[in-house]
């Protein structure tokens, strides 16, 4: 059994010790064991990795196996990992969520694997120039997507459209073209696009044209026949293809689309399939991360190949960094026979799954023991609490508050303090954690310095297949 070391300031080690006795109680069959070091810091917030040398005698206890610090730690760990010999890592920035913290360690989901490839579509290729082009495709790429698809329009000249196709392969894309005009299409082939959609059985001859791998669809989205004509023709003629049934927006067919995508895979159980989202995600006046949350729970249970997805309308401008986490999440899902919770966060845009983790009577525990002038934020069912040694004031209105804060005359402290409880009024109001000094954490709809899905697809990674 290992022994973890906490470390951890004043007012958070009683709430700290209460946890662990929950999760890990000194008894037999406890997952470790436990020993809490309070540092000589009132606030574990601002702990630092050179604090933590100067403060934290070595040797550690006998058989520890590693420390954790608190998650606003900052510093070099792994400096510290190579001073006390064990390993040194941040826990959860609340303590409250050691339990989740202990328990993701105990899943150990590996959101590096995929099945489903993201073709991302630049709507409005030919009123681009190749500059515009490529800053859309660079765009799409570091959100996550593996196809750059030029969408040509109709009754629209597109003069440039091989130099994009070539200029694209050139750099490192795979690239398919969307057209309703056959001549495009081969134009796009001939240009080394490596897929061209769509194509139904009357268009397959434009296969016999070019190289690329065709998208097919139904000459009409009901008129399932069609499309199984062209897969048995594609399948004689020994290419690859994907088919597609087309998915329909709501309310103009959307329940009876998704059966047309079972019933395609029960007919045909090997066949590579596509399923473009655009229809849902773009005319649906919805947040469009639980949208693709679902969408890519049903492509990860029908193991759809590929999805093509648009981000057209300002509501869906992040569909493609939203469709490269579901993937993934949903994959997960699949893999381990697990309900899509407790995998990652990143599609919880708007509220968290635990957001305020005190309640009102634990603030007030910590704000009796505060002996200093600086404020504190926190959040609660109950509202928004400030405090510090001269009182402490909860309300669900900031403007409530500002009297009672006496800053009038510091105009820094009155704008720190501004910017927190407007961010600490938002938490309240949708239900989303808070941390103070921090900005709030709204999933995968803005980019953030250390976000992981950058590694996942970095100059170097590779897809891993089921």
């Amino acid at each position: 059994m290992e022994h973890i070391v906490f470390l951890t300031g004043r007012l958070a080690q009683p709430s700290l010790q209460h946890v662990l006795e929950s999760i890990a109680p000194v008894a037999a069959g406890s997952p470790f064991t436990w020993e809490v070091r309070e540092i000589g810091l009132q606030v574990a917030g601002l702990m630092t990795a050179d604090m933590i040398r100067r403060r934290v005698a070595t040797p550690l206890s006998e058989g520890t196996s590693r420390m954790i610090v608190p998650g606003r730690c900052r510093g070099d760990l792994d400096a510290l990992t190579a001073h006390y010999g064990v390993k040194v890592e941040r826990g959860p920035e609340e303590v409250k969520d050691l339990p989740q913290f202990f328990g993701r360690e105990a899943r150990h989901v590996d959101l590096s694997r995929y099945e489903t490839e993201i073709f991302a579509e630049i709507v409005d290729a030919p009123r681009l120039d190749l500059d515009g082009i490529t800053a859309r495709a660079r765009e799409y790429k570091r959100q996550g997507a593996d196809v750059i698809d030029i969408g040509c329009l109709p009754e629209t000249p597109f003069p440039h459209l091989e130099d994009a196709v070539a200029m694209l392969k050139e750099q490192g894309y795979r690239v398919s073209v969307d057209s309703m005009r056959e001549e495009e299409l081969i134009r796009g082939g001939r240009a080394g696009a490596d897929y061209v959609m769509s194509l139904n059985i009357d268009t397959l001859w434009i296969t016999d044209e070019i190289a690329s791998t065709p998208i097919i669809v139904p000459r009409e989205p009901a008129d399932v026949a069609s499309l199984d004509a062209a897969i048995e023709a594609m399948t004689r003629r020994g290419r690859a293809f994907l088919a597609d049934p087309i998915l329909d927006p709501i309310p103009f067919g959307l329940a009876a689309s998704i059966a047309r995508y079972v019933a395609l895979r029960e007919r045909h159980p090997d066949v590579p399939i596509m399923m473009g989202v655009g229809n849902v995600t773009e005319l649906t006046e919805a947040d469009t991360s639980g949208i693709n949350a679902v969408l890519f729970g049903m492509a990860a249970e029908l193991r759809i190949a590929a999805v093509l997805t648009t981000s057209v309308s300002l509501h869906a401008r992040r569909a493609v960094r939203e469709a490269d986490v579901a993937r993934r999440v949903m994959h997960a899902a699949r893999e381990t026979q697990t309900l899509p919770k407790g995998i990652s966060a990143d599609l919880s845009a708007l509220h968290a799954k635990r957001p305020f983790p005190y309640d009102a009577e634990e603030i007030g525990v910590f704000a009796a023991a505060v002996r200093d002038p600086n404020f504190r934020v926190q959040v609660s069912a109950d509202g928004i609490h400030v405090y510090n040694r001269d009182g402490h004031h909860v309300a669900i209105d900031p403007f409530t508050l500002y009297p009672e804060l006496k800053v009038e005359h510091d105009g820094g402290h009155a704008f720190y303090l501004g910017v927190q409880l407007a961010r600490a009024e938002i938490a309240w109001q949708l239900g989303k954690r808070f941390d103070q000094d921090q900005p709030l954490d709204w999933g995968c709809e803005v980019d953030r310095p250390d976000d992981d899905l950058l590694a996942w697809h970095a100059p170097g990674s590779t897809k891993k297949k089921r």
